[in-house]
């Protein structure tokens, strides 16, 4: 064997990582992801969430499907109620008020288990000296936080989608009425909606990893802006708004509606907000208007459900600020790690 045929050997396992003459292993970037992921299923920290989700949104399935079959116990006409009120889509959104419904759970621990999955995806490696062994191998950097983000969100795809069969599952033998195609693909679009969601607070947990040292003070950060969003946001907003709205501020109806709008646009800067309305419009087929809107406008709209795809172009300016906000973060977490110096400690 010639010397050039045992290089094209060698390149053959082997890949350039942007650098003359630098090569790294083929699957090196697949290899990370598989640790971690595993790390994530078997850490107690993050069973225990899971454990959490599941028991809570079954639990709120029970609430659900409690409430719908006495709706079906007092009418003649199941299935004709179950055509017209799309009721498989019920069983995610509605409670009989002893728990909340399954949405509230989902949105309310979804950012929770994002959080949890990333706030010390690189800080931990930094803290026990692991970090800098691994920047000495022969791995591109963009690997490490790249794969991190990868693993986590695998696990929560495949967490959520598990969850939502499941859900669906539990529904059709308790029920004994199957989805329709539209509601199986508004699920379908929900628990993908869900990911983006998670997603956005996994890159905000990588980010505050990235920033800061300690795993403490990265936790904390997440969740205080969680909590911001979650409870003081809407308080904030409403203050702002008192006194744009007021009947002594505003003088015609093309006022009302600047400043409503206005308000509204300040609503949407929250990615709660954004998961809340493309949730509803997805899970509420009735739901034809999001925003402000007129007794005209109103009058002139046809009463009945929107077909997939118009509730798809609703939703589709809150879907892809969701997309946005979750690259922005990932972005920023990206070029500080990239310009971070690793030092062994």
């Amino acid at each position: 064997m010639t010397l050039a045929e045992l290089k094209n050997k060698v390149q053959t396992f082997f890949k350039r990582d942007g650098e003359e003459g630098n090569y790294v292993p083929r699957g090196v970037f697949w290899a990370i992801v598989r640790k971690e992921f595993t790390d994530y299923i078997t850490s107690w920290r993050i069973i225990i969430l899971l454990a959490i989700i599941l028991l809570t949104c079954v639990a709120s399935l029970y609430t659900a499907v409690t409430t719908i079959q006495e709706a079906f116990n007092s009418s003649k006409d199941a299935q004709a109620i179950a055509r017209d009120l799309y009721l498989f889509l019920q069983i995610f959104t509605v409670s009989d008020g002893t728990l909340p419904s399954f949405i509230t759970f989902v949105s309310f621990l979804g950012p929770l288990l994002g959080i949890a999955l990333g706030f010390d995806a690189i800080n931990s490696e930094r803290n026990r000296g692991t970090l800098s062994r691994l920047m000495a191998q022969p791995i591109p950097r963009d690997y490490v936080i790249t794969g991190k983000f990868v693993s986590a969100l695998l696990l929560s795809i495949v967490l959520f989608f598990s969850l939502g069969l499941l859900v669906m599952a539990l529904g059709i033998l308790i029920l004994g009425i199957p989805p329709t195609w539209e509601e199986f693909f508004r699920i379908f679009f929900f628990l993908f909606l869900c990911i983006v969601y998670i997603a956005f607070w996994l890159n905000l947990g990588i980010l505050f990893s990235v920033i800061f040292k300690n795993s403490a003070t990265s936790a904390l950060s997440s969740i205080a802006l969680w909590i911001f969003y979650n409870v003081f946001y809407d308080i904030i907003i409403r203050l702002l708004s008192k006194p744009l709205l007021s009947s002594d501020a505003i003088q015609t109806t093309e006022q009302y509606l600047d400043r409503s709008n206005f308000v509204m646009f300040l609503y949407r800067l929250s990615p709660d907000y954004l998961f809340g309305e493309s949730t509803q419009v997805l899970l509420s087929p009735n739901t034809r208007v999001l925003g402000v809107y007129t007794m005209e406008q109103l009058d002139q709209a046809v009463a009945a459900p929107l077909p997939l795809d118009q509730s798809l172009l609703l939703i589709w300016p809150q879907f892809t600020g969701l997309i946005a906000a979750t690259l922005i973060c990932f972005a920023i977490a990206y070029i500080f790690f990239m310009k971070q110096e690793i030092r062994a400690n």
